[in-house]
């Protein structure tokens, strides 16, 4: 696992298939999604020498975001948060829809799946339940935005005090070219970029993405100019 400091109360976590995110307030500590299952080891002991995790907030229910978050529960006793319609999956109460597939991604979803750890994994038993428009003590105000396309439960994570904005899987940076674009493996992609439009009309200093490096300023012209070259649903 990597870690990044992005800003000095925002550390990024990347891994061999996703990415999570440190927030830091005080020695309290959100942790944006979780990574795939095996992560809680190695999160604790980054988290260890900047405070105590208090929450985790997951952005969707697939594996690479979602595997770690019952072993850290369990480690340390945060509170876990998801999206209403994700958190019955997120608890293996329910199977999660499988994506679907445009033919230029197959490919690519089936090489992430040989790096992703095979069987289940500890799930979190507790979920507070989120909504759209929800409002998290966190970072002086951390507000829920319901972003469904990718999964039906996919949420952004807003801190308007401090700009920055956690897409989850909605947009992602390109491993490319580091181009910002809308996520892929969508359960509903005319859904998923009407998703991405809505975030993109946020005032945002600092984006950061489920997958790709983080847009560390002036992200809203980023997102917008991104965003113009999908045509919005109608």
């Amino acid at each position: 696992m990597d870690v990044i400091e992005l800003l000095p109360r925002l550390h990024l976590l990347r891994f061999p298939v996703g990415q999570a995110y440190l927030w830091r307030d005080g020695d309290e500590l959100t942790l944006i999604d979780a990574g795939p299952a095996g992560s809680a080891a190695a999160i604790a002991a980054v988290a260890e020498s900047l405070g105590t995790i208090r929450r985790v907030v997951l952005t969707h229910f697939h594996e690479d975001h979602v595997g770690g978050a019952g072993e850290l529960a369990a480690l340390s006793g945060a509170e876990v948060l998801a999206h209403h319609r994700d958190a019955p999956v997120v608890r293996g109460e329910l199977p999660g829809a499988s994506p679907v597939l445009e033919e230029w991604e197959r490919p690519i979803h089936a090489e992430v799946a040989l790096q992703l750890p095979t069987g289940d994994f500890q799930r979190p038993t507790n979920i507070t339940e989120l909504s759209d428009g929800d409002v998290l003590d966190f970072g002086d105000g951390a507000h829920v935005v319901h972003t469904p396309g990718h999964t039906h439960g996919s949420i952004a994570v807003r801190l308007p005090y401090h700009g920055v904005l956690f897409t989850g899987d909605t947009i992602a940076a390109s491993p490319v070219d580091g181009s910002v674009m809308p996520g892929v493996f969508n359960l509903d992609r005319t859904q998923a970029i009407a998703s991405f439009h809505r975030l993109a009309e946020l005032d945002t200093e600092v984006a950061c993405f489920g997958h790709g490096d983080a847009v560390t300023g002036n992200a809203s012209a980023h997102l917008r100019s991104s965003a113009d070259a999908y045509r919005m649903p109608r």
